[in-house]
């Protein structure tokens, strides 16, 4: 028999398989370059620089690492995708952005690293037409796989840009120069 690229998904509808594995693929190399980009945006600044607040929001660089870790990684790929346990949240406000001094820099870094190599493992296990496992506890409308990727993505993003800002602020360091 030969092979075949369409699988049966709820209420008798196709999807190309191929093709949904393709579009997996390439929105988590994409994701992947930025999170590259934040932990490059990190290289070559002392412990200091990592832990200084340089914007009046008053967040470190360390801090928005602790935040993708958290909010973007944990909370969107282990708890709404695949279903996990939420008690990994820290208590009070903006909690998420907090590095304790006494906190290894290098204990940041691993986390976010561990958990993005966690994301990925969960999202190569499913279909991007996948309901999310706990949907409920999103906030707004993420109906599939998808649409929780695509937002990770654009929030990953962003905060890269705000590295950028951060890292030219602190160093001078620019990521892109436009001659």
């Amino acid at each position: 028999m030969p092979l075949r690229s369409h699988t049966l998904i709820k209420r008798r509808t196709f999807v190309d398989v191929t093709k949904s594995d393709r579009e997996r693929e390439e929105l988590l190399s994409w994701l992947n370059a930025k999170r590259q980009h934040v932990l490059a945006q990190l290289d070559g600044l002392s412990d200091e620089q990592l832990r200084r607040p340089v914007l009046p929001s008053g967040w470190s660089c360390l801090g928005l690492v602790r935040h993708l870790t958290l909010s973007d990684e944990r909370f969107w790929f282990q708890v709404v995708i695949a279903g996990g346990p939420l008690d990994f949240w820290p208590e009070g406000d903006a909690a998420d952005w907090v590095v304790d001094d006494d906190e290894p820099v290098a204990d940041v870094l691993r986390a976010y690293r561990e958990a993005i190599a966690t994301s990925n493992a969960i999202t190569a296990e499913r279909r991007l037409e996948e309901p999310p496992a706990s949907p409920g506890q999103a906030p707004g409308r993420f109906p599939d796989v998808r649409s929780v990727l695509v937002h990770v993505l654009v929030e990953t993003a962003t905060h890269a840009g705000h590295l950028d800002a951060v890292r030219e602020l602190l160093d001078g360091h620019q990521h892109l120069v436009l001659d």
